[in-house]
């Protein structure tokens, strides 16, 4: 569960170095102590996240300032979550949105925190675009062949934090993608160092590997707005890529890839490339061969690799792949992609995870009604749940309610990651008085639920 970062005041009103207990996001206590000598010679980079609010037209730069005067001001602590916009700072209040601290679970293990002599605060400052996706238009008669996003796009917003995978799965996709930039920018020779900027994701239906690309262009156009303020997510269409004429889907390829070269001659856009089920335009040509494929899927998969060889010349252009079946993707285009990620089903930590996050969604919105006995019913992370499970037991109510939770994680074994966020609307929807449920009977539900949509999964 993300915690807010805490204010720790290091001086006391004579201007002396007081020491304080700081408590930990579990509430247990220790006692402050100078900086480590051998932390002192390495800060840890944490990023700050600053969302400028619709109406705002303060510059960046002079946000950015004014967090880092904050910042720099109070003695915090950082752990995952958001920070109080505070209300005596008159940019801020005004301008700001919501300040979020991100990815410090990169750093820190077993619920540790990063302490403020520990850090160095990377701040970034952006504005949501409220203009939705736009589409091309050919104007003849055929399907647009991409729909476009300017980033970081309001759609998008809070997609990152909803994914729940594997751990490292998203940190690796960040870093792969600064370092991918970073060599590009460096200019290092690609032909003694190859890359191509190209991600593929393959895995089962459902397991939110295009909302992971989304996602990532989103949490990229955040991060790198200080080289490329500007940002697209162009999300090709590759059903409008086949023509009924002979020859003419190459020729289409070649056209689509000739507009996304012209958006990226602009050197401070960085534009993303998605293309969804890639297994569609990189079907394996050996295939064609044998005659199970229309010879044209040939001369379509012949225009990709060359288009792609082409904008690997350009440094602001990432491309992102899915497919559900890695085997009918043509083994050259499968060599080209740099990182090759497998998004299988989640396990039961990430469903217990993403259970746990639609419960607390229902609590705030008040559809599931809180327990009389709790003021806010707050359920532990998995972690933390595994470590009060081992500890000795004490009395705390709410250990029930996670034990119902894990329940019905455990019942959705083998349920992909689209399911699972569904399962809490049928269980609510199977409920015989919807108006009044607590979260006792809703999680009973939610376990019959996912046992009846276990019990109705096709057989592998």
């Amino acid at each position: 569960m993300a915690t807010t970062p805490m204010d720790m005041s290091m001086e006391n009103s004579n201007g002396a170095t007081t020491t304080h207990d700081v408590s930990d996001r579990h509430g247990v206590t220790f006692p402050s102590s100078s900086p480590s000598p051998i932390l002192t010679h390495r800060k840890f980079l944490v990023s700050v996240e600053v969302c400028l609010k619709p109406s705002s037209t303060a510059r960046i730069e002079d946000v950015r300032l004014a967090v880092e005067r904050m910042l720099e001001k109070r003695s915090l602590s950082y752990a995952d979550g958001p920070i109080p916009v505070p209300s005596d700072d008159q940019i801020l209040f005004e301008n700001v949105q919501r300040i979020s601290v991100c990815d410090t679970d990169e750093w820190v293990n077993n619920h540790d925190i990063l302490l403020f002599w520990q850090v160095k605060p990377v701040i970034h400052v952006f504005q949501l675009s409220e203009e939705g996706p736009c589409e091309d238009l050919s104007g003849d008669g055929q399907l647009s062949s991409f729909n476009e996003w300017i980033l970081p796009a309001m759609e998008f917003d809070g997609m990152w934090e909803s994914l729940i995978y594997e751990s490292g799965l998203k940190q690796r996709l960040l870093r792969y993608a600064a370092s991918a930039l970073l060599f590009t920018e460096k200019g290092v020779n690609p032909f003694l160092v190859s890359w191509n900027r190209l991600i593929l994701l393959h895995g089962p239906p459902g397991t939110g590997k295009t909302s992971l690309c989304k996602a990532l262009a989103q949490k990229l156009s955040i991060r790198f707005n200080s080289r490329y303020p500007q940002c697209q997510l162009i999300e090709v269409n590759a059903h409008s890529l086949f023509s009924k004429w002979f020859s003419e889907s190459g020729k289409l390829v070649a056209k689509l890839f000739q507009k996304i070269q012209e958006m990226i001659e602009e050197e401070n856009n960085l534009v993303f490339v998605l293309i969804d089920e890639v297994e569609s335009l990189a079907a394996a040509r050996k295939a064609a061969l044998s005659g199970s494929e229309p010879s044209d899927s040939i001369r379509v998969v012949n225009a990709l690799l060359t288009q792609m060889d082409k904008l690997k010349a350009s440094p602001n252009v990432i491309i992102l792949t899915t497919s559900n079946i890695t085997a009918a993707i043509d083994i050259a285009f499968v060599d080209r992609a740099d990182i090759k990620a497998y998004v299988g089903p989640p396990t039961l930590q990430a469903r217990y995870e993403i259970l746990r996050t639609c419960l607390q969604e229902l609590l705030r919105t008040g559809i599931v009604s809180n327990s009389q006995d709790f003021d806010h019913l707050v359920l532990p992370d998995y972690s933390t749940l595994r470590e009060k499970l081992i500890a000795p037991a004490e009395a705390q109510p709410v250990l029930h309610f996670c034990k119902q939770l894990v329940e019905a994680a455990e019942a959705c074994e083998g349920m992909s990651g689209r399911s699972l966020r569904k399962l809490p609307f049928l269980a609510h929807a199977a409920l015989s008085n919807p108006n009044s449920c607590s979260a006792s009977e809703f999680l009973c539900a939610m376990i019959d639920t996912a046992k009846r949509e276990h019990s109705e999964l096709p057989e592998s």
